[in-house]
């Protein structure tokens, strides 16, 4: 098992709050195997076995407790009196009315409760209100590219390991994959999951064929401004008529399950979200391989999807900064405040340099600014803007 050792230090610290730790993320994760290094943790600081229920429901084992009644009084009855009870609910979508289930365990005084799922509807509708302000998130990602170098054993360079990180996968399970062939299968089967259990059976839709078009031309546009009427467009001038309504419905199916993210775009002068032109980003470059081919000409577009993903798993919110006609990759808001980033594959060029620092330049604060590149070069400022390599910053602190 590959520690995660940010993820096992959140629940670490939540552990016996008066929260339900609620761990999301797309399949495959990681999310089982960080319950599996809770409960090892649990067990090595005085927790007994009969004090931890775990119950993972994609398990045949488990199918006769798919109702909310059931699983209640599965649980109810393994509960030991008079000490706390650590119960883990993996993959609790699948159940008939979860909510229920779990707000009646949540209010039991010996019972800390854990649940993970595959899709953000999990925290929408009826258990946002049953249990508003009564959980906790922890939104969970593949790899990091420092976990991804962590759990590396070759003797490899830390160029030619993002290489292979982006070439091969960010899921946890890739690790250990070395054949090709396995490793398209591995994906397959991730992607066909998603495809079948998280968005074609969740959201009933009917046309698979169109579903997978979709996807397909999200993951050829990553970092490209999209919307609905546009890609709907593009889908009809290749014979493939569908209305907007429907690619904004299969959009959001596709963000539900983790496999694609949206960023919204904002107006740094006019200081408001602006209604249209997001831009989209995958979860997993491995799956975009998987479907699209190893795309090198897209060095620039895949280094802005792992950085956008690392800034999202720094705890930032994450915004596409429009200044005039120019604009800023991202814009990150955290607990350190606002920073600015512009991404770029190499600005050896001079002309491209001057591209990528332009509209960093014309923002007029003095919040810090970023230029991160491939480029093999020492740490240089332009006009305040730092610039440093990027394979750095993905291997510094959060805070560094």
């Amino acid at each position: 098992m590959i520690a995660r050792d940010e993820y096992l230090q959140k629940l670490i610290d939540l552990r016996d709050t008066d929260l339900i730790k609620v761990v999301t993320g797309i399949r495959r994760c990681g999310k089982s195997t960080l319950f599996k290094l809770y409960q090892d943790y649990l067990k090595s600081n005085g927790v007994s076995n009969e004090q931890i229920i775990s119950i993972n429901f994609e398990d045949l084992a488990y199918e006769e407790l798919l109702n909310y009644r059931s699983i209640y009084d599965h649980v109810k009855s393994r509960l030991i009196s008079e000490k706390m009870n650590y119960v883990f609910l993996d993959e609790i979508q699948a159940v008939d009315q979860f909510q229920k289930a779990a707000d009646s365990l949540y209010i039991q005084d010996n019972v800390d409760l854990y649940i993970t799922g595959s899709n953000a509807s999990l925290l929408s509708g009826d258990l946002a209100t049953l249990l508003s302000g009564r959980y906790v998130e922890i939104a969970m990602m593949p790899l990091s590219f420092k976990e991804y170098v962590s759990a590396q054993t070759d003797k490899s360079s830390i160029s030619e390991l993002y290489s292979k990180y982006r070439k091969n996968s960010s899921f946890p399970g890739a690790i250990e994959i070395s054949s090709h062939g396995k490793l398209r299968e591995y994906l397959s089967g991730i992607y066909n999951t998603i495809v079948l259990k998280d968005i074609v059976a969740r959201y009933n839709i009917q046309d698979v064929s169109m579903l997978d078009s979709i996807i397909r031309f999200m993951f050829d546009n990553i970092g490209n401004v999209c919307s609905s009427r546009k890609i709907a467009g593009a889908l009809a001038s290749s014979g493939r008529k569908v209305s907007a309504n429907t690619v904004e419905r299969y959009l959001s199916a596709m963000t539900s399950s983790y496999i694609l993210y949206q960023a919204r775009r904002y107006d740094l002068k006019g200081k408001q979200y602006l209604a249209s032109g997001e831009k989209y980003y995958v979860a997993d470059i491995g799956l975009r391989n998987y479907l699209l081919g190893d795309k090198a000409a897209d060095l620039g577009h895949i280094l802005e999807n792992i950085v956008f993903l690392e800034l999202l798993r720094r705890g930032n919110d994450v915004y596409i900064g429009k200044v005039g006609n120019s604009e800023v990759d991202f814009i990150a808001v955290g607990e350190e405040g606002t920073v600015y980033y512009q991404v770029a594959a190499t600005v050896r060029e001079e002309s491209t340099l001057n591209r990528e620092l332009a509209s960093l330049n014309m923002i007029q604060d003095h919040n810090p600014k970023y230029l991160l590149t491939l480029d093999d070069d020492p740490p240089m400022f332009h006009n305040g803007i730092r610039q440093i390599n990027a394979l750095d910053w993905l291997l510094s602190r959060p805070q560094d």
